[in-house]
């Protein structure tokens, strides 16, 4: 039975009511499915629910996902998932990923500045808040074993057929909203993009059995 807490921002409370994973093709389940059976599995089990997203530069869509899918699990009470992300190289987590997520009602406070600053991020007001900032995916900060690695981006799914520790590899690619950097249409393609995320990742999350 699904069960779910109100007690997100008010903001992402509203935004998250207002998907519509309907809309999610039937194609695009069957790629999503990989992961709904792996949390799956760790609830009936009763284990720790460990997601690792990854992508090139750990800068958008890595970030962009394990926020949302963070955020899924708490609105959805599913306990004990830690979700994190990783890149194949460190760069930094994107001003503009950052501001959609708190167009999105997120808060977030900047914890240090520099070349790769780190923010804190939090959806609900009791909730341990999420550490945003660009890494390699086996930093000491990610998981080293008993995890899925979702790779967020094509480009790192076909440079790292092997990722050391992961329990599963599961493929789940977005468009890159870098490609409308500097342009006109920035913050609209990164907030679809983002709603793109937190629509698929709800879905996932609602078809967990508790």
């Amino acid at each position: 039975m699904i069960t779910t807490q109100s007690t997100l921002f008010t903001g992402i409370d509203n935004l998250i009511k207002g998907l519509k994973p309907e809309t999610i093709s039937a194609e695009r389940k069957t790629v999503l499915q990989p992961l709904i059976d792996f949390i799956q599995l760790k609830v009936s089990n009763k284990e720790a629910i460990r997601i690792n997203f990854i992508c090139t530069h750990n800068s958008r869509r890595s970030h962009l996902s394990q926020v949302w899918a963070q955020t899924m699990a708490h609105y959805f009470n599913i306990k004990n998932v830690f979700c994190y992300s990783g890149g194949t190289e460190a760069t930094a987590l994107f001003p503009m990923a950052a501001k959609t997520l708190e167009n999105s009602g997120f808060t977030i406070k900047t914890l240090s500045e520099g070349k790769n600053p780190v923010y804190s991020i939090k959806y609900a007001d009791n909730a341990h808040p999420i550490i945003g900032f660009s890494k390699t995916l086996d930093d000491d900060f990610n998981p080293k074993s008993e995890f899925a690695a979702i790779m967020t981006c094509s480009q790192a799914d076909s440079g790292c057929p092997f990722i050391a520790g992961a329990e599963k590899r599961i493929p789940i690619t977005f468009e890159d909203p870098k490609a409308f950097d500097n342009t006109p249409q920035q913050a609209e393609k990164y907030n679809e993009r983002s709603l793109q995320i937190a629509t698929e990742l709800f879905y996932v999350f609602s078809r967990v059995n508790l």
